[in-house]
């Protein structure tokens, strides 16, 4: 297995690239069965019960059945609903009362690469302590329960129908869809035979790209990640708008009738304004990447704005914190817990057509008053182990930049969580102004 890694938003201590083999999977869901099991028999709750999901990619019958294996070994029963959209795992893992849910999948990575993903009882991230939990166990030999106490199997027929009807509750009864023509890429990934319906259902007319899955085509060149494929689409089929979701379906981008892109900054937005001129909100939490341009414009609205560390995780942890029911990356993951306790691309795609009904306006017309500032990022690779933030080269050329934009521009210097990479980020009204601070500040770390 070449480029496949264990842990986004997975086990903590994991997360990173490294090899997942089916005996390391097999030992992960016995670890993890361990824990469950521990924890049904102290409450008493008889024998825990997992669901399983995964995206399109072929290492995923690999990896379920590896992860079954664990599970059955540990005593822990096993619902498996094939192909399927990480947030509808997390939903499913609600509705049905289970002890957790687990997604085989890495996201917008190409198909070579594959993820593991735990959902806890309640449809989100497993606490801490669980995590760490599980990680202990990882650290022991793998046994295997008595023949008597082993671990079932079965498969969750109607997952696919529970889902779309969960989404299509989440796009007011009063309004509906009638009249549009929308094109739908779901990047051959887990939600290729779930979209369409969910569209269709609600009265429009559809169509439907990336939406023919074979194991290693998964966001090659189609979804959120590759949006170029969907404005064309839009553009050649006249429709009114585009939706594009990533491998497995938690990520949105938009594209309107002219083929002009909208990333997840703008759908929070168009999202929240809407929303706001109904019922108030009292803020939304956008990440360190957030475009200084939204900041502003819900400021303006009098919504209140945080930013989190990168990571749609830490962007429900501050939700969470303040109470608060809106946030998203500008990466197309939009957290709206009035609606779901995860990001999910289709449920984001309807609020931001609930708004568009409701306030009877183009997406162009919703996101107008947004004024995006223009970005400049720039990669700098640095030997492994350098401490950038004491580079003093760095620290005078970003004092310079922090003082040529005064308040009318942003700095943002991050080391990458992967690679030896210390990335750059200058936004500014001025676009010249925000490429050159951000090359002078690129040119200060080769010194």
């Amino acid at each position: 297995m070449t480029r496949q890694y264990f842990g986004t938003d997975g086990i903590r201590g994991r997360v990173g690239i490294s090899p997942i083999t089916p005996d390391f999977v097999m030992k992960l869901g016995y670890a993890a069965g361990q824990v469950l099991a521990h924890d049904s028999e102290e409450r008493h709750q008889g024998r825990p019960c997992v669901l399983i999901g995964k995206d399109t990619r072929i290492s995923g019958y690999m990896l379920e059945a590896a992860l079954e294996a664990g599970f059955a070994a540990a005593g822990v029963d096993v619902m498996l609903c094939g192909p399927m959209p990480t947030p509808a795992i997390a939903y499913l893992t609600r509705a049905l009362r289970l002890q957790a849910g687990v997604v085989i999948s890495a996201s917008h990575n190409p198909f070579e690469d594959n993820g593991i993903k735990f959902f806890s009882s309640q449809g989100d991230k497993l606490p801490d302590e669980k995590e760490l939990e599980i990680e202990a166990e990882l650290d022991k030999p793998m046994g295997c329960v008595t023949s008597e106490k082993l671990g079932k199997a079965k498969r969750l027929d109607d997952a696919r129908g529970r889902y779309i009807e969960f989404c299509k509750s989440t796009f007011p009864n009063d309004l509906d869809l009638r009249g549009l023509r929308i094109v739908v890429d779901t990047a051959h990934g887990a939600a290729y035979h779930i979209a369409q319906p969910i569209l269709h259902e609600l009265g429009a007319e559809v169509i439907t790209i990336g939406a023919s899955p074979n194991g290693l085509n998964i966001n090659d060149g189609f979804g959120a990640t590759a949006p170029t494929a969907l404005a064309d689409a839009v553009r050649a089929n006249r429709a009114d708008l585009g939706i594009a979701l990533d491998g497995d379906a938690d990520r949105l981008v938009m594209v309107d009738a002219d083929g002009v892109v909208f990333d997840g900054d703008q759908l929070l937005y168009a999202i929240t304004a809407t929303v706001h001129e109904q019922s108030p909100i009292a803020g939304v939490v956008g990440t360190l990447m957030s475009n200084l341009g939204l900041e502003k414009a819900l400021k303006k609205l009098g919504i209140g704005f945080a930013r989190a560390k990168v990571g749609d995780r830490y962007v429900l942890e501050q939700l969470k914190e303040r109470g608060w029911l809106y946030g998203g990356e500008s990466s197309g993951h939009i957290l709206c817990l009035d609606k779901h306790s995860t990001g999910d691309g289709m449920v984001s795609a309807l609020q931001v057509l609930s708004a568009m009904r409701r306030a009877k306006k183009s997406l162009k017309e919703l996101v107008e008053p947004l004024k995006m500032y223009p970005q400049t990022m720039i990669n700098v690779r640095v030997e492994k182990g350098f401490d950038w933030q004491s580079h003093s080269p760095l620290q005078n050329a970003q004092a310079q930049a922090a003082e040529a934009l005064g308040d009318t521009g942003r700095i943002l210097i991050r080391a990458s969580g992967t690679e030896p990479l210390i990335r750059v980020m200058v936004e500014a009204e001025d676009a010249e102004l925000a490429r050159s601070q951000a090359h002078i500040m690129a040119e200060s770390l080769k010194n």
